[in-house]
């Protein structure tokens, strides 16, 4: 597919190969987060995920048919598509669908598995690395189609989001996904009420109206730009620098085994996302953003003096532990956490939209950073030759992010997504937020459902 080979003999990319084929994925899950909205409207949460796979499927096989670059572009392209409308409905349907008091962890779990991808393709990429053929590239690659028809075959024993199903007026079968997914009978208090709540929200919302321009207008602006700003944060913290280059930079600097190390990462990051899913709901969003944002921004700088001062064996082991703390603060925290606040703060008749646009944003800066970080880094001609110093830039937007956090990000831990609405509409502070439940009893409405009994409710065990 190449038409360079390196010292080896072997197939290389050039850089602005490795830019385009590594990007362009990016560009296509950016479309294809902007279609979500209308995707998950039309045809449902539930079966727009479904046909989401289908063109995700699509792009990985004409991926795995390809001879040269151009095929493969197409098919990566295609595929991104397909990642991008999947990379909004998920968390869509997971905040519609989970219980209040466990939302953040279930929509937490987004990450996880994530995660869980990446340690299964790095052993899969160790294993293929050095081969000969075309197998090095195409078993890979078409391993992906398995876990899209995993994710379309799985949905079909899951019931549509309830609210969803009260948007298009079909209470009956809202009430009957509320029942499933409380684990309670048709009549119990809490399904009644939650149903009761979310048709007289969805009422006053569709009174105000709700196409993609209201997002961007009063009194959701202020929402909708934190979302996207948050999601671009995310990506600007320099995780896919090392998802996207860690074994090319690790062959850089000088590590025996880059594959290996890798996996060792991937398997860091796995791990670190399980207490995330506990934090999200006990210390809340707020202060496990700002936890996680000045963790990454001390081990990239420290990272950083240290490949630019010290050159030695040493000195890169020491890189990679860094690397692996700042994984491990990134993971719990602004890996599954933005999912989980961007899933949360829209009301529902603009959700979907407005959803599709902080994940669009957030492959947009994914495209953008996997397009230039090989000029950022790479020396020779054209190129930055960065090197060390790119660590430099991911830790001042590390600090952007503990600034933006303070300012912005509202405590949403413990609300129904309707009181999430109703706290953004009459607290006009984030910081004041955590408190505001607590002082302002119009966030509990009279007769409103509370979680059911402790033994009723799923463990962390159960969920994970």
């Amino acid at each position: 597919m190449a038409t360079e080979t390196d010292s080896t003999g072997q197939p290389a990319l050039t850089t602005g190969q490795t830019s385009l084929v590594v990007s362009i994925l990016s560009a296509g899950t950016f479309f294809g987060a902007l279609a979500a909205g209308p995707t998950g409207d039309f045809f449902g949460r539930r079966r727009g995920l479904v046909v989401s796979c289908i063109v995700f499927i699509l792009g990985v096989v004409l991926q795995t048919a390809a001879t040269a670059i151009g095929l493969f572009v197409a098919g990566r392209l295609i595929a991104g598509f397909g990642v991008g409308l999947v990379s909004a409905l998920v968390p869509l349907y997971q905040s519609e669908s989970a219980p209040k008091w466990v939302r953040g962890t279930i929509v937490g779990t987004y990450q996880l598995c994530i995660n869980v991808g990446l340690v299964i393709a790095a052993a899969i990429n160790k294993g293929t690395a050095y081969r000969s053929d075309s197998g090095s590239y195409r078993i890979p690659v078409a391993v992906q189609i398995f876990f899209g028809l995993l994710l379309a075959g799985g949905m079909i024993f899951l019931p549509e989001t309830p609210r969803y199903l009260a948007q298009v007026n079909k209470i009956e079968e809202a009430k009957a996904s509320l029942s499933f997914l409380h684990g309670l009978p048709v009549d119990h208090s809490v399904v009644q009420e939650e149903l009761r709540e979310i048709v007289t929200n969805l009422e006053i919302e569709r009174a105000k109206g709700g196409g993609y321009l209201a997002c961007w207008q009063p009194p959701f602006l202020k929402r909708q730009a934190t979302g996207c700003a948050l999601q671009a944060l995310q990506q600007l913290s320099g995780i896919n620098f090392i998802i996207y280059y860690g074994t090319k930079f690790f062959n850089t600097i000088g590590i025996a085994d880059a594959y290996t190390t890798t996996i060792i990462i991937n398997v860091v990051a796995l791990v670190s996302t399980v207490p995330g899913l506990y934090l999200v709901e006990t210390i809340g969003r707020r202060k496990l953003l700002l936890a996680g944002a000045a963790g990454m921004a001390l081990m990239q700088l420290i990272v950083a003096v240290i490949g630019v001062t010290i050159s030695s064996d040493a000195a890169n082991k020491a890189v990679v532990s860094m690397i692996c703390i700042y994984i491990f603060f990134f993971e719990f925290s602004w890996g599954p956490c933005a999912w989980v606040v961007t899933g949360e703060i829209f009301p529902l008749h603009i959700r979907a939209k407005a959803l599709s646009m902080t994940t669009a944003s957030n492959w947009f800066w994914n495209f953008v950073l996997g397009f230039v970080t090989p000029y950022m880094v790479d020396s020779g001609p054209g190129n930055a030759g960065l090197g060390f110093k790119v660590f430099f830039v991911w830790t001042a937007f590390c600090l952007i992010a503990v600034v933006f956090v303070a300012g912005f990000i509202y405590e949403t831990k413990g609300l129904s997504l309707e009181q999430v609405d109703e706290l953004f509409l009459k607290c006009n502070r984030a910081y004041k937020s955590p408190d505001f439940r607590k002082n302002e009893q119009l966030l509990v409405p009279s007769g409103s459902a509370e979680p059911p009994a402790k033994s009723t409710m799923p463990s962390l065990t159960e969920i994970v």
